[in-house]
């Protein structure tokens, strides 16, 4: 265990439902993979409520370690899942966040989705989960790929991914008839293609039909082939309408069919700069 401890850690978050108990268990299935901790998260409202989840919590905590042999720790601060979450993450340098949702529900219909609240703030990827980890892993993974630059910061995660599972990856290509659009979302292809083959990574390109839009044909062929996993880039800079009328990475984490999604958060632009496929 003590290699364990020296990684960097798998942040799960916990409200003491079920959907938790689905994202420990894809945080578990992780940390054997990687060889590293699990540090779980829950925010409480006030310090009371704190100091007595934080005795469930480490009971918990001891329970997960002695059960499935990954280092497990507890942390129960004060705030609200929408910046505290993020927080946590950038403080721990968090490998990643699983976090179990329960998808678009009452006035959550109204107001959007709080898994896209809480990911928008974080510098950390999330993976959010609906269902329990298949037990093969990450086998099949989707991409969906569109003209938007933001698709390349997805690029060190296929390899991250990749290599755990021996994944192969579905890229689905948005058909569209504009013509700077068609030659972004060819540069995002060759850009991908070239990172695929050089990391000798299998893959296959299929393109949406066009019938519907993007993100419904995405989740339609996702279904299809059965895939473990959906991994996406966040639109850069979401606004208040696109939590409310439903932006398609909120339709993609509330999906239906149940499927885990990847969701990186694109970094600030960088005027003069350049785009790397590096990092950490």
């Amino acid at each position: 265990m003590e290699e364990q401890t020296k990684k960097k850690p798998i942040l799960v978050t916990w409200d003491f439902t079920q959907k938790s108990e689905f994202a420990l268990e894809h945080g578990i299935n992780l940390c054997k993979e990687l060889k590293t901790k699990i540090v779980m998260l829950h925010i409480a409202k006030t310090d009371k409520d704190a100091r007595a989840a934080k005795k469930q919590m480490d009971i918990l905590a001891a329970a997960t370690q002695n059960k499935n042999g990954v280092v497990t720790s507890a942390m129960v601060p004060v705030g609200n899942i929408f910046t505290t979450i993020s927080d946590i993450a950038t403080e721990i340098h968090a490998e990643m966040v699983i976090m179990g949702t329960h998808g678009i529900r009452g006035m959550q219909k109204l107001m959007g989705s709080w898994a896209l609240k809480v990911i928008a703030s974080s510098k950390v990827p999330f993976i959010v989960v609906q269902a329990p980890p298949a037990s093969h892993g990450f086998k099949k993974i989707v991409f969906p790929l569109d003209f938007r630059s933001e698709n390349k910061e997805k690029i060190q995660w296929i390899y991250f991914i990749g290599r755990l599972y021996n994944s192969m990856f579905y890229i689905i290509k948005e058909r569209v008839n504009d013509r700077k659009f068609k030659k972004s979302i060819h540069s995002n292809l060759l850009f991908t293609e070239k990172f695929l083959r050089s990391n000798n990574l299998v893959y296959e390109i299929h393109t949406s039909s066009g019938k519907k839009d993007f993100t419904t044909e995405t989740l339609e062929f996702a279904e299809q082939i059965e895939a473990d996993l959906l991994l996406v880039t966040a639109t850069r800079n979401i606004g208040f309408a696109d939590y409310v009328l439903g932006a398609n990475e909120q339709k993609i984490l509330a999906n239906p069919h149940g499927i885990p999604v990847m969701c990186i958060n694109p970094r600030p632009v960088k005027m003069g700069g350049g785009f790397s496929a590096t990092g950490g």
